[in-house]
Formats: C-alpha cells, structure tokens, sequence
C-alpha cells in the first residue's frame, strides 16, 4: 500500500513538474477563464428587443392602444410602421424584422361592434427557435389586451384573434432550424481537428525535422496539411447535408453550388486558423486544447442557438471575427429560403478574408519553424 502512495505521489509531482511550460499553463488557465466570459455574457436564451414592423390599415383607437402594447414592451422593438404590404413582405425577407404584423381595415370598427377582430402575423421562420418564442410573447399581449377590455366593459367581448403564418418553415419544426448548423459545427471540429494536431503532431514525433531538410518550402509543406482538412471537411460536409435531406427531411431549396462556394470559404478559413494553432503547438496536447479554445467560443457567438441581436454590442463585434457565423447563415438561408451566390455574397467575401489572413500567419510562422 506504501509502495503505491509513493508511485501515485510521484507521478503527480511529475505532471506538476511539467507546468513549469509556459505555454502549458496558458493553455490550461486561458481557455477556462474565456469560456465564462463567453458563456457569461453571449449565452442567453432570454428574448429581448424582437424587431417587429406593423402595417395598420386601421387608424382607430383600438388598432393605437393594440400597437403601442407592443412599442412598449421589452420584448419587442417596432421599427417602424409600413403603408402596403410590399413594405411588409420586404421586412421580412431582408431580415430586418423578425415579426410582421398586419392589422386589417375593420379592427377597432369590429371590436366596438362587438366582433371577433383578427391580426396577422408574419413570423421569420428561418429562426424557428427564436420564431417561436417570439409568437409566444405576441399571444401574451394580446392575452393581456383582451384581460384590459374586459375590466374596461365589465363584460366578456369577443376575443382578438392572431393569425400567425411563418414565411421559410411553416411548421415552426426547430429540425430545420438546428440540422443546417449541426453541419456547420460538424465541419468545423473536422477540419480543425485534421488541421489542428498536424504540425503538433510531427513536431511531437520528432518528424517534423525530417520534413525540413527535404526540398519542400514552406508553401509546399502548409499546402499539403492543408488539402486534407479540405478534403476530410467537404466530405464530412457532403455527407451531414445529404442526411439532412434524406434521413431527416429538411427542404433543400437553395443552389448546391452556392452552398458549396460557401463550404470552400468555410473551410479556407477553418483549416488556416487549424494550421496556425497546429504550428504554435508543441505538443498534441496544446494543439488539441488550442482546437477546443478556439471552438466552444467560435459555437456560442455564431448564433447557432443563441441569436446574435441579444448579445452585448461589444460580443457583437467579436462574432465578426467567427467563421461559423457566416457559414451558418449560408446553409440556413440555401435550405430554407432558396438563396443562390447573389445573396450569399455578403457571407461569401468575410469568409474569404479570414481565410486569406489566417493562411498567411499560418505560412509565417511555417518559416519561423524553419
């Protein structure tokens, strides 16, 4: 029994011993402490400051107070009020609103008549998630409007009703919101993966020196780590998007090659930042955690299941820096809304730019290696 005291002991003086390593101990402390940062402040499934536009055909005092119910909620932020249906479907599928809400022509007319009065409402459908919620937050307005009239009459008048249509995903069904970003997420820890441990991995092996004394320059040696997460990544991407359709029956209604242009810069900007932790490891180890520092953060700020518009400004601003961000709304819109290469451009090009700059740090530090 003494005798394993004293070998459990030592092995725990050695692993001690081996966070004398610098960069070890960044990565140890380091990621921990950004992850609670990034959890803290992006996480939050609390739904705040929806953008809603309105179309009253009404003008009356009940159309007035039904409206000013959603002005001045937080839920809410109306962003303006439209005057023709154009104006309203135009909201919608821009994103500039998540919620369109139609009030008809006879609303404030039918409720002093002692009618049933009707609203419609257009839900981005996109975000089936946050859709949802946000529907769910509507009907308890209108719940509280009508609660308002009854203490007002002293009677029970005839009820407001929401007629509610989501544009894209009609059925609200959250497998046609989630699948398209497990594919983007899927991609991303492949390609980081492949990319991520193999300079680490040489270097780890004693290999890595064998691979410099060869006629093969620093272009030629990134080059080649970098085909095969490109290669790994649009297999795995290729193989997660043909599942979705089949197996799980998500609409596919976009352009596969749109999509796919969009998968290239994905993965030019994924297997450059791999590439760049890969040369800064040492070890395996390091650039495992690398891959894992740069991934829990890269997931919680690309709006897979948090939106990006509830997040401090500040995060905001550092989601423009995350790959995963633009690739998710690639494969959302090209599943659901049909979008070809014209209206993924804006994706297309921060996705491009990533890339670029990842791979030339990644090729300065292969020389640095040199």
């Amino acid at each position: 029994m003494r005798l394993i005291i004293q070998r459990v002991f030592a092995l725990t003086i050695k692993e001690l011993l081996a966070l004398r390593d610098a960069a070890s101990r960044a990565v140890l402390i380091g990621p921990p402490i950004i992850q609670l940062l990034v959890f803290g402040y992006a996480a939050t499934f609390d739904l705040t400051n929806v953008p809603i536009v309105v179309y009253n055909q009404d003008q009356g005092q009940f159309s007035r107070d039904f409206i000013a119910r959603f002005a001045g909620s937080p839920s809410f932020e109306l962003l303006r009020i439209v005057h023709n249906q154009n104006a309203l479907e135009q909201a919608i599928n821009d994103k500039s609103a998540l919620m369109a809400m139609d009030i008809g022509p006879n609303f404030s007319s039918d409720l002093q008549r002692g009618r049933s009065a009707h609203v419609q409402l257009i839900l981005d459908g996109r975000d089936s998630n946050t859709a949802g919620l946000a529907l769910g937050y509507a009907q308890s307005i209108v719940l509280t409007f009508n609660q308002a009239r009854i203490t007002e009459r002293g009677d029970i008048p005839p009820p407001t009703v929401l007629l509610d249509r989501a544009w894209f995903n009609p059925n609200l069904d959250s497998h046609w919101f989630i699948i398209p970003g497990i594919c983007g997420i899927l991609t991303l820890l492949v390609s980081m993966l492949t990319t991520g441990l193999s300079v680490a991995r040489e270097r780890e092996m004693g290999t890595f020196d064998q691979l410099l004394v060869t006629p093969m320059g620093p272009t030629e040696i990134l080059l080649g780590k970098a085909l095969p997460g490109f290669l790994v990544g649009t297999l795995e991407g290729s193989l997660i998007i043909l599942l979705a359709v089949v197996w799980f029956h998500v609409p596919f209604t976009g352009s596969l090659l749109a999509l796919y242009a969009g998968l290239f810069c994905f993965l030019l900007a994924t297997v450059g930042i791999g590439l760049m932790i890969s040369s800064l490891a040492r070890t395996q180890q390091q650039g495992l955690l690398g891959v894992f520092l740069f991934m829990v953060p890269a997931i919680v700020l690309s709006g897979f299941a948090t939106p990006i518009a509830n997040m401090p400004q500040a995060v905001q601003y550092i989601t423009l820096l995350d790959p995963l961000r633009y690739f998710l709304i690639v494969l959302r819109r090209s599943f659901l809304e049909g979008a070809g290469a014209t209206l993924l451009w804006p994706q297309y090009w921060p996705l491009a730019l990533i890339g670029i700059v990842s791979m030339i740090v990644a090729g300065r530090l292969f020389r640095r290696l040199y």
